[in-house]
Order: C-alpha cells, then structure tokens, then sequence
C-alpha cells in the first residue's frame, strides 16, 4: 500500500487553487476541473458531497480535527504574503518556535513553521547549547545533531 495524499472539500475550486498557488507555491499535479492534486499530494475538491456521496449539510466547515502542516526556511517572508488575505482568521499569535496556525478559505486549519533546522539555529545564535535546547524543545540531543546536520 502506498499513502497518495490528502483531499480537503472547497467551496470555490479557483480560489482555493489560487491561494494555495500564491501563498505556498504549490504547482498543479493534476487538474480536473473541481479536483485539482498539487505535486505535494494535496488535493481540492468542490462539490465533495457528491464525491463521497453524502448529504451536502453533512459537510462540516471548521471542524477543528485536522491541520494541514508546512515548513519554511524564510518565516519573515512568508507571513509577509500572507498578510495579503486580510480574510484570514489566526488562532493564535506567532509562538516563539515560530508557527503560525489559521484557517483557510475554507475553514480548514493550516500551519505554517519554521524548519526546526531554523529554530535551532535561531537558539544557537542566542548563546545556548545544545543540552539546553534539547530541554526547551524536548528533543533529545541526538535528533538536534540530526537535523543539524540534515
């Protein structure tokens, strides 16, 4: 068996697809008019009732049981496009590991972090070691040198 992605219902397949293209530089894998899969395996579908043959009010909107994780070297830059879409709703502010969590066009949650390549960096740079980091983020010393050294 093989895992092939993650398909999330959209009301509006072109503006979904526009600001998955725009905000996270996904490129189209396929396109089927209202399912679009990205090359990351990501997949929008308008009309998911008929889909998976339900009742459209059984779609749920912001159902708070799943996010949809990203990782970004250029943290700064990216909340900087994201502030083009003043629609969004946060969940919470930008935590010190820097991540950012909010809802899509769709109410689906998103989040958006910093590589932990760049936190450790980032912790390193301020003056700490590596057992001190370790303890902050709960990883062992070991994986910190893995992901130094990835």
């Amino acid at each position: 068996m093989r895992y092939t992605g993650f398909v999330i219902s959209v009301k509006d397949i072109n503006a979904s697809k526009k600001f998955y293209e725009e905000l996270f530089d996904l490129e189209v894998y396929q396109d089927y008019g209202i399912n679009i899969t990205f090359d990351c395996g990501l997949s929008l579908q308008q009309d998911f009732d008929w889909l998976i043959n339900i009742e459209k009010e059984k779609i749920i909107e912001k159902a708070n049981d799943h996010e949809i994780c990203f990782e970004e070297e250029n943290f700064d830059a990216f909340l900087k496009r994201l502030s083009v879409y003043p629609q969004i709703e946060y969940l919470d502010d930008v935590i010190e590991q820097r991540v950012v969590r909010f809802y899509d066009l769709d109410k689906h949650i998103i989040e958006v972090g910093e590589s932990m390549k760049m936190v450790i960096n980032r912790f390193i740079d301020r003056g700490m070691t590596t057992e001190q980091i370790s303890k902050k983020m709960d990883v062992s010393v070991a994986d910190l040198k893995k992901l130094l050294n990835d």
